[in-house]
């Protein structure tokens, strides 16, 4: 099953920022003389002020729009939109229209941006997009909007089997210091278009072009960028698979989770808003799970931003995982899996301990899947956290810490912040992460980093979470946080068989360990002890990491 999605998270803010600048910009300024100067005016003259008032009025003009379809025809549907960008006439929209195919509207002068769509009631025909990002409304114009100056648009993966799922053009013309935009957005692969009008200035017309395609395995997100001082007419580009970045996505069953489905789990994925890369329409697909999704990207395009949704037993919410800016380039394969374990804290993103004057503000992800990426909607039995200074505690709560305050004493002082949480898995067995951080904290000026870190471990697990029972197993061992980059005074790594009653310390080499997995149906635990280089220390516990099978 496929679906057309609508930008995800920053995707829809850029979009609500153009229509902002679309329809909701003030109307045409007009000049108000100060009101010192009509004091100083003689009585007489005040009579007249009406008139003074429409003599500063701009200008306008009569803007005629004569629309043709492909054979030279009143086309049968049409929509044509005029934004002024700069001038008098800057943030006045107006869409005209008249049966006869002919429309006239009066507007102020000033630069304007003008987009039509002509489409007829033949599905096969498909959509003519004709934009013309410099229309000078200086005197009475008429502008003829004609579908027979279109060329398609011709964008297809290298899979010849592969079904278009969704396209969207989109356009932004900058003048006068203030930018205007335009988009269409197709279910369907026929789309025409052209450019309409004079060039407008050096680098000021920006557009990108994006379509998405299914595959049995996947699919592919086809986008590129352009800038210039024309609208595109038409656009063909065949892609080689050369030119294109895979992301493989696996879709692991959690199998330290009561309940946790295996059905099937959605991927929305579009292009990162940003100045480089613009807006733009995403696309979702599916995934069994467990399962793996190839998808097929452009690096030309930018970074990409990617929403993983998990099934969710009944009754419950389900789990969502963001990537934003996903880095890449032709020829490469990035590989995510999700709600694989190893469970555990993570420090990705925005995620840290802050300190403002004297509140703590703490955000600190304890269920990060083994890939690190963070649900936003974690199952949990119980969680607790707790704040201690000087070894007094301030402030207990239960559940996890995300987005937590704690407002705290002014002056330094040492401080151990701890936390842990417990939740029963497929098997009955209960897994338990702990963790508690010492670090030295004074009041601050503004928002602070506070020094904390966390370790992450990476075995190379099977599609159903476990590891290979009675063999030795690399695991991959990384310090995220303050310790990061070198600042790591000691670091010891333990392992446990029986559920944490017993450790056994496993020397940590060229960033790994060596666990010796226990029999099949085991459990492994994993322990980390960390000091930075400048005495903050980490005590992280995850008892019951992982299955041995």
């Amino acid at each position: 099953m496929t679906t057309t999605s609508l930008l995800p998270r920053r995707s829809v803010l850029r979009v609500l920022t153009g229509a902002a600048a679309l329809g909701g910009a003030a109307a045409a300024s007009v000049r108000v003389p100060g009101s010192a100067a009509f004091a100083a005016e003689p009585e007489t003259e005040r009579k007249t002020e009406p008139e003074t008032e429409r003599a500063t009025e701009p200008e306008t003009y009569t803007l005629t729009i004569r629309h043709l379809g492909r054979d030279g025809r009143v086309p049968t549907r049409y929509r044509t939109s005029v934004t002024g960008i700069s001038g008098p006439g800057a943030g006045r929209s107006a869409q005209p229209h008249d049966a006869s195919g002919t429309a006239s509207v009066r507007l102020p002068g000033g630069r304007y941006l003008l987009e039509s769509s002509l489409w007829t009631d033949r599905v096969p025909d498909g959509t003519d997009w004709i934009v013309q990002p410099r229309l000078d409304l200086d005197r009475d114009t008429t502008v003829t909007v004609d579908a027979r100056t279109t060329a398609p648009v011709d964008v297809t993966p290298p899979d010849a089997a592969a079904a278009f799922l969704t396209g969207g053009m989109f356009i932004e013309v900058t003048h006068g210091g203030a930018t205007r935009m335009a988009s269409i957005v197709k279910a369907t692969p026929t789309l025409r278009t052209a450019h309409l009008g004079p060039e407008a200035e050096a680098g000021s017309v920006r557009q990108w072009y994006d379509s998405y395609w299914r595959t049995r395995t996947g699919g592919y997100a086809l986008g590129r960028t352009f800038s210039g001082t024309r609208a595109l007419t038409g656009l063909t580009h065949h892609y080689a698979t050369a030119e294109l970045a895979a992301l493989e996505l696996r879709a692991l069953a959690r199998p330290d989770r009561d309940g946790a489905p295996a059905g099937t789990a959605g991927i929305d994925l579009s292009p990162t808003l940003g100045p480089a890369a613009g807006p733009s329409v995403g696309a979702s697909w599916s995934v069994p799970v467990p399962g793996t999704a190839t998808l097929f990207v452009t690096p030309q395009r930018g970074a990409w931003d990617l929403v993983y949704t998990a099934p969710a037993a009944p009754g419950t919410r389900p789990n969502r995982y963001f990537v934003d800016g996903l880095a890449v380039r032709a020829g490469s394969t990035t590989t995510h899996t999700f709600e694989g374990p190893v469970t555990g804290p993570a420090l990705t993103g925005r995620a840290g301990v802050e300190r403002d004057g004297d509140v703590l503000t703490v955000d600190l992800p304890l269920l990060a899947d083994g890939d690190g990426h963070v649900p936003t909607a974690p199952s949990f039995d119980t969680a607790w956290a707790g704040l201690h200074r000087d070894g007094v505690l301030l402030h207990a709560r239960s559940g996890l810490l995300d987005r937590a305050t704690f407002t705290v004493p002014p002056g330094p002082a040492p401080y151990r912040l701890a936390a842990t949480v417990a939740r029963r898995g497929a098997t009955g067995a209960t897994t338990r992460v702990n963790v508690s951080w010492t670090f030295r904290s004074a009041t601050t000026a503004g928002p602070v980093p506070v020094p904390v870190s966390v370790v992450r471990f990476s075995p190379g697990l099977g599609p159903d979470g476990t590891a290979a029972a009675g063999s030795p197993m690399r695991v991959p061992v990384t310090v995220q946080g303050a310790a990061a980059g070198g600042r790591v005074r000691s670091l010891t790594v333990s392992m446990s068989a029986d559920g944490g009653r017993s450790w056994t310390v496993l020397p940590v080499h060229e960033g790994a360990v060596t666990v010796p997995n226990p029999a099949a149906g085991s459990t492994v635990s994993l322990r980390a002890e960390l000091t930075d280089t400048d005495g903050n220390t980490l005590d992280q516990t995850l008892v019951d990491a992982y299955r041995t099978g």
